[in-house]
C-alpha cells in the first residue's frame, strides 16, 4: 500500500460538534486526491468540553456520549457520529487512525491530600523542597458516565506528578509520594517524564491494566486501522511494546502506528524506535525543521542537505513525513510554520518522492480561517494526483546545485502516462538537465502547476531541459496526462 496520510484537523477548528460528519462527506474528494489514511483528532472527552481540542483528557471512555464537561458531544462530534465517520472511511478503502493521549489527565473531579515534592522547571532531577503535603486535582470519579463501560476510579496513585496545588495556589511540579521520574523517558530538563496534567504513573500496576482494559474496550467499540501515539517522549519507551502486541492479536491484522517524538536530535528517534521494538514509525521532526530552515533562510539553505540528518535518510521505512502540523500553526507554543513562497516546494519533497509515508496537514489542504491562513490551492491537489497516479518507475535524484535541485520518477512501459520530473529552486531561475526515460522519447512534458510555459520535448534518450522561474518549483509530466489532472 502506498501510503497517504490527511492529519484530519488543525488546532482551530469551530468547535461546532459536526467534524466527524464534515469527514463522511469529504470521502469523495479524499479519494479523487488518492488520500487513503486519515489521522483523526483525539476523540475522548478533554477537560475543556466541547472547546477541548483532543489533548486535556478526561474521560478515555467519553467519545461523546455523556454529559460531562458541560457538553455530551466532543469538539468533533458524538459517539455515534465517530463510529459512523469511521465505518464509512473504511467502506471507502480509506484507513482510520485513532490519536490516543496517554501522557497525561486533566481536569479532575476532586482533589485529594498527598505527600508532593516540588522539582526545578527546568532540571525535572532537581528537588527544590522538602516533602510536604498538597491538596492535588488528582481524583476521578466520572459521575455523568456513572460506571458504565468501566467503574475504575482514578486517584493520586495512578499518578506521578502534578503542577498545582490547590491549597497554597501553588504552580509547580509536584512529584507525588517520593515516587521519582522513570529513567526511559527524553533527557530534556534533566528528565522530561512530567509535561502536563496528572502525569500517569506507568511504573504502578494499576494504570498499566486500567490502559490495557481500555485499549481492549476501544479497538473492540471502533475497530480503527492504527494509532498515532501522542507525546511518547514523555512516556516510558517500552511501555507501549506490550499494549501494541495485545492490540494487533485483538485486532487480528497489523496495526499502523506513528508516534510523535518531538525532537530535532536524529539520534533520539533512532533510539526510539529501537526501544519500542521498532513497532513504531515516527514523525519525521528533523526534516520539519530542515524544511522550515529551507523557508526562512533567503535562499542560503543549501538545497542539497535537505534530507541531511533526517529519518526519512536514516530510517526510511520508519518515516513519516509532514510539512506542518497542528502544533506547528501560528500560535501553537511549537510555532514554526513553514513560509507560503516553500509550502509547495516542501510538499513535492515528501509527496513525490518514494520513501517515507507522507502526511498532509488539514490547514493547508483546507485552509486556517480564524487566521486568515488560505489553503495551499491546486498546487498541493495536483502534487497529491501525481503521487496516485504517476509516480512509478525508478528514481533519479539530481542534487547537485545549492539552489537548484531536481529528481525524476522514470515512470513504467505498462503505464504509459506515468513518470515525471521535478525541478525547484530557493534563489534565481535556473534549470536543469534531467533524463525521465527513453520510453516516453519525443513526448511533450508540460509543468503542471503552471509556474512555467515552456513546452520540453524530450530526446530519443529521454532526457530534457525543465527550467524553473525564480523561487518556484515547476513539475513536468507528460503533456496528455497534464490536461486530464486541469480538467478533474
Amino acid at each position: 500500500m502506498k501510503r497517504t496520510l490527511l492529519q484530519a484537523f488543525q488546532w482551530e477548528l469551530e468547535a461546532n460538534s459536526n467534524h466527524w460528519n464534515l469527514l463522511g462527506e469529504e470521502i469523495d474528494y479524499f479519494k479523487e486526491l488518492g488520500i487513503n489514511a486519515l489521522w483523526l483528532p483525539p476523540a475522548a472527552k478533554g477537560s475543556a468540553g466541547v472547546n477541548d481540542v483532543g489533548y486535556g483528557t478526561y474521560d478515555l471512555y467519553d467519545l461523546g456520549e455523556f454529559d460531562q464537561k458541560d457538553t455530551v458531544p466532543t469538539k468533533y462530534g458524538t459517539k455515534a457520529e465517530y463510529i459512523n465517520a469511521i465505518k464509512k472511511l473504511q467502506k471507502n478503502q480509506i484507513e482510520v487512525y485513532a490519536d490516543i493521549v496517554f501522557n497525561h489527565f486533566m481536569g479532575a473531579d476532586e482533589t485529594e491530600q498527598v505527600s508532593a515534592v516540588k522539582y526545578s522547571w527546568d532540571n525535572r532531577n532537581q528537588q527544590i523542597s522538602d516533602e510536604e503535603e498538597i491538596e492535588a486535582w488528582t481524583r476521578f470519579t466520572f459521575p455523568g458516565r456513572q460506571g458504565k463501560y468501566n467503574d475504575y476510579v482514578w486517584t493520586w496513585r495512578n499518578f506521578s506528578g502534578v503542577d498545582y496545588d490547590a491549597h497554597n495556589k501553588d504552580h509547580a511540579i509536584f512529584n507525588l509520594a517520593d515516587k521519582g521520574w522513570v529513567s526511559d523517558v527524553d533527557s530534556e530538563n534533566g528528565n522530561f517524564d512530567y509535561l502536563m496534567g496528572c502525569n500517569l504513573d506507568m511504573t504502578y500496576e494499576e494504570t498499566v491494566q486500567q490502559l490495557d482494559r481500555w485499549g481492549k474496550w476501544f479497538l473492540a467499540e471502533t475497530d480503527v486501522d492504527g494509532f498515532r501515539l501522542d507525546a511518547v517522549k514523555h512516556i516510558q519507551f517500552d511501555f507501549f511494546v506490550d499494549w501494541l502486541l495485545r492490540r494487533r492479536k485483538e485486532k487480528g491484522a497489523p496495526l499502523f502506528v506513528v508516534g510523535e517524538y518531538w525532537t530535532d536530535e536524529l539520534d533520539k528517534l533512532e533510539n526510539y524506535i529501537d526501544s519500542s521494538g521498532n513497532l513504531i514509525y515516527l514523525f519525521d521532526v528533523p526534516l520539519h525543521f530542515n524544511l522550515y530552515q529551507a523557508s526562512r533562510s533567503n535562499g542560503d539553505f543549501d538545497l542539497r542537505e535537505i534530507f541531511t540528518g533526517t529519518l526519512v535518510e536514516s530510517r526510511p521505512d520508519y518515516a513519516v513525513t509532514f510539512v506542518d502540523n497542528h502544533d506547528t500553526q501560528k500560535g501553537q507554543s511549537l510555532e514554526s510554520w513553514i513560509d507560503g513562497w516553500f509550502k509547495v516546494h516542501a510538499y513535492a519533497l515528501i509527496l513525490l518522492r518514494k520513501i517515507g509515508t507522507p502526511t498532509v496537514f488539514w490547514g493547508d489542504l483546507y485552509g486556517i480561517p480564524t487566521q486568515n491562513i488560505g489553503a495551499v490551492g491546486k498546487s498541493l491537489e495536483y502534487l497529491l494526483k501525481i503521487r496516485c497516479h504517476l509516480a512509478y518507475g525508478n528514481e533519479v535524484d539530481y542534487f547537485d546545485d545549492p539552489n537548484c535541485i531536481g529528481w525524476v520518477h522514470t515512470g513504467e512501459f505498462e503505464k504509459e502516462l506515468s513518470g515525471f520530473a521535478v525541478v525547484l529552486t530557493n534563489a534565481d531561475a535556473n534549470q536543469k538537465e534531467m533524463t525521465i526515460s527513453a520510453i516516453h522519447a519525443g513526448k511533450t512534458f508540460v509543468d503542471v502547476l503552471q509556474n512555467n510555459e515552456t513546452k520540453v520535448v524530450l530526446d530519443e534518450n529521454g532526457r530534457g531541459v525543465f527550467p524553473v522561474n525564480g523561487g518556484q518549483i515547476s513539475v513536468y509530466v507528460n503533456e496528455d496526462v497534464a490536461e486530464l489532472i486541469w480538467k478533474q
